[in-house]
């Protein structure tokens, strides 16, 4: 099983240090895995990856290619998992390919953006656990088999809720929310598996621990 760790490296990260652990943790099967940084992503040679995983810490030094590379998840029905950063640039690729809103920007890249998708939490947050509740009948509340969880978030940007009702009646669900009612994660309905988190599931990792995102990420990595 190969996965493509799509992202900056930086090894001061604290997700970027738990993320070969939660690859390790989360299956029995032989794994390799391959950090490809955003000026170096190349169509073709992800092709011969089971899964993508777009990694946090931003912004990215090349911000198109991770969209790029994350349109080709899309497309042709790769694996996908997305935290943090990689969740706000999966909900930017499809307003962008999708719903046609090419204007659609970061603000962490485009202060002056007329769209920021992407834009400042009121309050940033660091390392700090928060309460989730997850939508009946998602996906990722079948993966934990509850309707409320609490996971660790490490970001000052997210998905800015006033755009949310240009993705009503698309592919795309924000399938959880926190007790603002801002969204938390994501999931395209018709992929076998394409979720996104505004947490960073692989810290658990870190206290030697499964996460049943990870897990099922995997799972569906080797088909």
């Amino acid at each position: 099983m190969k996965i493509a760790l799509v992202g900056d490296y930086d090894p001061r990260v604290l997700a970027h240090q738990a993320i070969h652990k939660a690859l390790q943790l989360n299956t029995a099967q032989p794994i390799e895995y391959q950090w490809i940084q955003s000026s170096k992503v190349n169509l073709q040679s992800l092709s011969l990856f089971d899964g993508i995983w777009c990694v946090p810490k931003s912004p990215y030094g090349n911000m198109e290619n991770v969209l790029s590379a994350i349109r080709f998840a899309r497309e042709h029905e790769k694996p996908f998992l997305g935290t943090c950063a990689g969740y706000q640039h999966a909900a930017l690729e499809f307003a962008r390919n999708v719903l046609g809103y090419k204007q659609a920007d970061n603000a962490e890249v485009d202060l002056e953006t007329p769209m920021p998708l992407i834009s400042p939490l009121v309050c940033r947050l660091n390392h700090e656990q928060h309460g989730v509740t997850l939508k009946s009948s998602s996906k990722i509340q079948d993966l934990y088999g509850q309707n409320e969880i609490t996971e660790e978030f490490n970001c000052g940007f997210g998905v800015n809720p006033k755009y949310l009702n240009l993705f009503a009646n698309s592919d795309l669900l924000f399938s959880s929310v926190d007790h603002h009612g801002d969204p938390k994660s994501l999931e395209l309905q018709s992929h076998p598996f394409f979720i996104g988190t505004a947490f960073q599931p692989e810290r658990r990792a870190l206290d030697n621990k499964q996460h049943p995102i990870i897990k099922a990420f995997l799972n569906a990595c080797l088909g």
